[in-house]
């Protein structure tokens, strides 16, 4: 099993929903109400996503927000990395078709 998360972590959050969906559906279906937001937090804000499905069955409250937080962090810094690493390439497209 340890083995099975560590793979999970690699592949990323989007596996990691996807099979914590095919386990375990019904905590899916008890936290959200429909389809739509799990489907936009899947393609938008999967660590989000994430840590909401695990700490957000009882509510979240307390220490359960820090974990929220760390998810939105996560997100964020997954988009600001992709932008900074790629900010060579938009320079080099602006310079060329300037």
């Amino acid at each position: 099993m340890r083995c099975f998360l560590t793979i999970l972590v690699f592949l990323g959050p989007r596996a990691g929903i996807i099979v914590w969906w095919l386990y375990n559906p019904t905590r899916w279906d008890r936290l959200f109400g429909s389809f739509i937001w799990p489907v936009l937090g899947f393609i938008f804000a999967p660590w989000t996503t994430l840590m909401y499905v695990a700490v957000g069955l009882g509510g979240v409250r307390g220490i359960d927000w820090i974990w929220i937080a760390l998810g939105v962090f996560a997100d964020v810094a997954m988009y600001a990395g992709g932008g900074y690493g790629n900010r060579s390439r938009g320079q080099q497209y602006m310079s060329r078709y300037a």
